[in-house]
């Protein structure tokens, strides 16, 4: 309940600075993470999509819309803002999983590995092996001792 009623007042609080500043896309990237912890997925899509309009250079850094994209179920959408998203940085484990997430959702799973973007240099030995774990390269096991 705590977190929930932090998470309201954090809204409010944003609420407030875009009444205030209405031409700041910062605020609205803001309030659409919080509009995605309270699962206002539709909100968080259109506070992201406020954010870029107002500044269409954010588009490549608007990961979390990727996200809300895929609990949205807009699988095409989120794929697309993931690939947007990997144009700055073509090695990021979280945002190709998060692609390969949204075409197996929509076109299935040998598609989402066929279409895999490859990453060789993350540096974590965690997130290479969660990436070798979409790539069918090795087990949960594997991942999991890893991560110990």
């Amino acid at each position: 309940m705590f977190f929930s009623n932090s998470l309201e007042n954090q809204l409010q609080r944003w609420n407030e600075t875009i009444r205030n500043q209405p031409k700041n896309p910062n605020a609205y990237i803001r309030r659409g993470m919080v509009n995605f912890q309270l699962a206002k997925i539709d909100e968080s899509i259109e506070d992201f999509d406020m954010a870029e309009q107002l500044d269409a250079s954010i588009k490549p850094y608007l990961w979390q819309r990727g996200l809300s994209y895929y609990y949205a179920e807009r699988f095409a959408d989120g794929a697309q803002q993931f690939e947007i998203d990997l144009t700055l940085n073509a090695q990021d484990v979280e945002e190709t999983v998060w692609r390969y997430l949204c075409i197996a959702r929509s076109l299935g799973i040998e598609e989402a590995r066929n279409s895999l973007l490859t990453v060789k240099n993350d540096p974590r030995r965690v997130m290479q092996r969660v990436y070798d774990l979409y790539a069918g390269d090795c087990t949960p096991d594997d991942l999991l001792t890893v991560g110990q």
